[in-house]
């Protein structure tokens, strides 16, 4: 009886334990749609350019990624020096863009721009390096291909191992127009990359989910397993069926390969 006492005494006079506060969510949406609903309001402007560019600054690269969150095929990076003579109306964040306009503004910007350049990091090296330093690799590769070599850079929420000024800018592609323009002529870039792969991939609806995460990707997965360009490292792809087997080109390059290869041993040169 004593014990239950104690017990009850102990309860009764302990704290409570502070709960996090909920943020109000009165639709009850998705983080993701809620994501979306912000990145909308917020305003792309060049305002982050004209404090560089009145600091002393001449050549700002704004720096972006996509398919970071993809199951499959490469994460690309883009890299954009706007030219602050020549305005581009439109730029905001690649998706928020319809594929018309996105395609539209990406030739604005190759045609206007001082420099831009795209670099991708294939499955193989995301699988062995993990998505974000793949992301960082390939930010890196679009930043050093850039001619002429930009003095300061601004990013979407990342640094780089590069002895350049820099400025990480959260939701940077909703308000730098710099880095806007990097996500478009990226997002392009890998959409192209990735739609030429959908005759190749029919099952899993590639050329409308673009790689991405959709119920018909998901289910393809379960049902055929991954094809060689998944990722293998990411939940919905290695939880899948088992592997489909290596594309029959694939098979061929590598024969010509070992042929050529024993050719060579022989001292033949093959034309």
């Amino acid at each position: 009886m004593s014990l239950r006492l104690c017990v009850e005494s102990a309860v009764t006079i302990s704290p409570s334990v502070p709960r996090k506060p909920k943020y109000p969510n009165p639709d009850g949406v998705s983080k993701a749609t809620l994501k979306m609903r912000l990145l909308k309001r917020l305003k792309c402007t060049t305002k982050f350019e004209r404090e560089l560019w009145c600091d002393g600054a001449q050549l700002v690269a704004g720096v972006d990624e996509v398919g970071r969150g993809a199951l499959f095929g490469p994460v690309v990076a883009g890299a954009v020096i706007l030219d602050p003579k020549y305005r581009i109306k439109g730029l905001r964040d690649s998706k928020l863009l319809p594929r018309e306009r996105r395609e539209t503004l990406a030739a604005r910007i190759k045609d206007h721009c001082i420099a831009w350049s795209i670099a991708a990091v294939d499955v193989a090296r995301i699988d062995q390096l993990n998505i974000y330093h793949a992301t960082r690799l390939a930010m890196l590769e679009a930043v050093k291909a850039l001619n002429p070599r930009p003095d300061c850079l601004l990013i979407d929420a990342m640094k780089l191992d590069l002895d350049l000024r820099q400025k990480a800018i959260i939701h940077g592609d909703a308000l730098s127009a710099s880095i806007a323009a990097a996500s478009i002529v990226a997002k392009v870039e890998r959409d192209a990359m990735i739609s030429a792969w959908d005759p190749i991939f029919p099952a899993y609806k590639l050329a409308s989910n673009k790689g991405y995460r959709s119920p018909a990707h998901i289910a393809a997965l379960k049902q055929y397993g991954p094809s060689p360009l998944h990722r293998q490292s990411f939940y919905p792809v290695w939880n899948a069926a088992s592997p489909q087997e290596a594309l029959a080109f694939m098979l061929e390059e590598e024969t010509e390969t070992t042929e050529d290869g024993a050719h060579e041993e022989h001292g033949v040169v093959l034309d």
